[in-house]
């Protein structure tokens, strides 16, 4: 999900579904994959893997679920991953193409209706943050507030009707209606600060008295929810949110702007401590913070006060060999760093290594882009030919990886772009990238000059802008 957040074309044309009553004992979740990326299917429950299944000569797969526990699931074609709500003897078709993801994904078969419905709100809410983030935002907090008021009771009204059709069953209705409250409140929590970066103001807008009075409705304890992409979201927002707002009350004189410092990341460890009791929601966040602050690149003596109090607050964390391992990359990515060594494949099928693309007489800006990101591919190009163009990058080298893409789907793209192939590679080793470089966001890029590495965390979007 945007944990990138994807896309699976689901459509009921192979199969017909067979006669699947709730009182049945499995749960059958089946489908064909178009344009396959890996040669399996993994359905998770949280984070742990609950079965895999294998693709045929067909390109089709069928999970066959024993007693299953009813909730929200998530199934993986590497890379690709989207969530699927499974009550036990469902029976569902499912046809996935790994170019348009998303977009085309329905469901068909006992099941269909929560999912058909999840998936639709999971692509209004795409379409609907760019306008709220875009335009809304601008308005007055009372303006902005009817504006969701409408968004809100007309996701509200279809839920409505389906539940008079009775097609949901309690436990769906109830996930859909979270889908809907929470992403309500994520963009009530974003609003001061949105508001604060397309206004220009110096200090967070007042607010009206109940502004907040939604937060009221929150719940920290609900594990069904924990791997909503909604409810998540709005959680990571939340705790920044409190943290930042309660430490202008109690921090006079610190500096305020320390969203990427020590000060402010210890007020979030603090915060989910005092608020979120147990569970993976704990842990998650916990780990949000962590990555987030690594990321900033603080001194070595912030990171240690900030690593001690995480073990202090959360020693068990299931995902701190993740977040030691993240410190380690950092390491390796610092000025005078040599470029790790991963393997990637050219134009001409030839496997090379990333480190032998850093001469000593070359000075590179490697980037990144994706298939299925081709507006940002545009963006990336754009900025590119611009710096091409500039006194200032006229003997660098502009390297390009392609992730998350089929190898033909890359070849292509580059075609169809007229990119330059001499420059353009591609990994079938997407995780290895993502870790060993630290490709958090789209337009990450690295400088590197007589071979060794000048910025290992470079933003593309400014560079050449001061």
């Amino acid at each position: 999900m945007r944990l990138n957040y994807l896309a699976l074309g689901l459509l009921s044309v192979f199969w017909g579904c067979k006669n699947q009553t709730k009182e049945a004992t499995a749960t059958i979740l089946a489908g064909e994959i178009v344009n396959p990326t890996s040669d399996q299917v993994v359905l998770l429950k949280g984070e742990i893997p609950q079965d895999t299944a294998y693709l045929d000569a067909e390109n089709r797969f069928t999970f066959r679920l024993d007693n299953l526990e009813d909730g929200l699931y998530a199934f993986n074609h590497h890379p690709e991953y989207q969530y699927v709500f499974l009550q036990q003897g469902d029976s569902m078709q499912v046809r996935l193409n790994t170019v348009a993801f998303d977009e085309s994904l329905v469901f068909s078969g006992q099941g269909e209706q929560i999912n058909n419905y999840l998936i639709d709100l999971f692509l209004q809410d795409e379409r609907e943050e760019e306008i709220v983030r875009r335009d809304f935002v601008k308005l007055e907090p009372i303006a902005f507030g009817e504006k969701l008021d409408s968004i809100r009771d007309l996701k509200n009204r279809e839920l409505a009707e389906l539940n008079a059709d009775g097609e949901l069953s309690p436990e769906a209705s109830e996930m859909a209606s979270s889908c809907i409250s929470y992403q309500d409140f994520y963009y009530r929590e974003g609003y001061p600060f949105w508001h604060r970066s397309v206004s220009g103001d110096k200090m967070l807008h007042e607010l009206p008295e109940d502004f907040y009075a939604y937060r009221s409705a929150v719940n920290y304890e609900n594990a069904k929810l924990t791997y909503l992409r909604p409810y998540y979201d709005f959680m990571k927002y939340h705790i920044g949110n409190i943290a930042f707002m309660s430490c202008q009350e109690a921090c006079k004189g610190k500096p305020m702007e320390v969203s990427d410092q020590l000060h402010f990341n210890r007020h979030q460890l603090q915060l989910i401590d005092s608020l979120v009791a147990k569970g993976d929601l704990r842990d998650n966040l916990f780990r949000t913070v962590a990555l987030n602050y690594l990321l900033k690149h603080d001194t070595a003596e912030n990171f240690n006060v900030f690593m001690d109090e995480f073990h202090e607050y959360s020693p068990n964390n299931q995902h701190l060999a993740e977040i030691e391992t993240l410190h380690g990359n950092i390491q390796q990515l610092q000025p005078g760093a040599e470029l790790p060594a991963i393997a990637l494949t050219d134009h001409q099928g030839e496997t090379v290594m990333l480190n032998s693309l850093a001469s000593s007489s070359e000075e590179l800006i490697i980037y990144f882009w994706s298939g299925p990101q081709l507006n940002h591919l545009g963006n990336i190009n754009k900025k590119i030919r611009e710096l091409k163009a500039s006194p200032a990058y006229k003997k660098h080298r502009f390297i390009g990886i392609c992730l998350r893409t089929d190898k033909t789907r890359w070849e292509e793209i580059m075609q169809q772009y007229s990119m330059n192939p001499e420059d353009q590679y591609w990994t079938s080793d997407f995780e290895a990238v993502v870790q060993k470089l630290l490709v958090y966001h789209p337009f990450k890029s690295l400088f590197v000059a007589d071979g060794k590495i000048v910025d290992g965390f470079a933003n593309l979007s400014y560079v050449g802008t001061k």
